[in-house]
């Protein structure tokens, strides 16, 4: 049996970077990339997406796009890390946790699309609640999220650390100060993840999406507000925590923190489970007035990037079961 060849295409962008050195040491699969004279070349990219096992697209999404249409070969599956093939049909979509059947669906698929990073956090929260009936398909959401300046992608990171968006062994230099230290965005309300969250978390209508930039490198802290009044009779935060528990229970990546270790928390850390693949969500309440917070914590080049596509190439692969 031949070692299976993995290329990164995009691999000296923030994702393609960190998917790198995450896959360095590996033993079970071949990494090809592009020398750097090559990497814009039509002909070459050609070859290479043809030649190898799985291509790993680490691109803006036009040229992601323009990427697939070069594959030729019906043998090379495809991992996606743009947002391009998100809400298309005829893709897989690459959350393992999503539903029982999507590891299996992923293990099997030629063609699979990554999670956006914060529809990672909205998605993993609100799915298991819209199928379970405890939050309508119709409820007025609003998503709140801030993200480390590195989900603004390689330009975000040069602005922010002064030009060097550190390859590995880099060091990361201090922000600028001349940058603001939170920046609210997206404020037409029509950022490109909101298809992708309503879709994917069953929900009749497109929610409010509040996303934000910090001035550190990399973390999330998403939060939804929910109203016990506008859910279905019998939802509360007990039943709300419950249903997250059992659908997440055996995750080997997420964990739904206890009741009582939500009580406990005096605050919620962006950047907790950097540089790993983990997201922990949470749920919090206020029962005399009826409110109940949904949170999520989760690394936006972990699990909401680089880690996830690792994941899924695991799973397609056969190494993860």
């Amino acid at each position: 049996m031949t070692t299976p060849h993995v290329f990164i295409d995009g691999d000296q962008g923030t994702t393609g970077l960190q998917i790198h050195a995450r896959l360095q040491g590996r033993d079970d699969i071949v990494i090809d990339t592009l020398p750097a004279a090559y990497r814009k070349d039509p002909q070459r990219r050609a070859e290479a997406l043809n030649a190898c096992d799985i291509a790993i697209l680490c691109l803006p999404d036009a040229a992601a796009r323009e990427a697939v249409a070069l594959v030729q070969n019906p043998d090379v599956r495809v991992i996606d890390a743009s947002s391009a093939h998100r809400v298309q049909d005829g893709w897989t979509y690459g959350f393992p946790e999503l539903s029982a059947d999507q590891s299996r669906l992923i293990a099997q698929s030629k063609r699979v699309t990554n999670p956006g990073c914060y529809p990672t956090g909205a998605i993993g929260l609100l799915s298991p609640l819209a199928r379970a009936g405890l939050l309508p398909p119709d409820y007025p959401l609003a998503i709140h999220a801030v993200s480390g300046y590195s989900g603004g992608g390689r330009a975000a990171v040069e602005r922010y650390e002064g030009g060097d968006s550190q390859g590995e062994g880099q060091t990361v230099s201090q922000p600028s100060r001349n940058l603001p230290a939170f920046q609210v965005y997206g404020l037409s309300l029509q950022h490109k993840h909101v298809p992708e969250i309503q879709r994917y978390a069953g929900l009749a209508l497109p929610p409010v999406f509040v996303p934000a930039y910090g001035a550190y490198r990399q973390g999330i802290v998403l939060t939804i507000a929910l109203q016990q009044r506008l859910l279905p009779a019998g939802a509360n935060a007990d039943t709300v925590h419950a249903c997250l528990a059992d659908h997440y229970a055996g995750a080997q990546y997420v964990r739904v923190l206890s009741l009582a270790e939500s009580s406990a928390s005096q605050g919620l850390d962006p950047e907790r489970l950097n540089d790993s693949n983990n997201m922990e969500l949470a749920v919090f309440a206020n029962a005399d007035q009826g409110q109940i917070l949904l949170t999520a914590v989760f690394d936006n080049l972990g699990k909401g990037a680089s880690g996830a596509a690792v994941q899924n190439l695991d799973l397609m692969l056969g190494a993860l079961k």
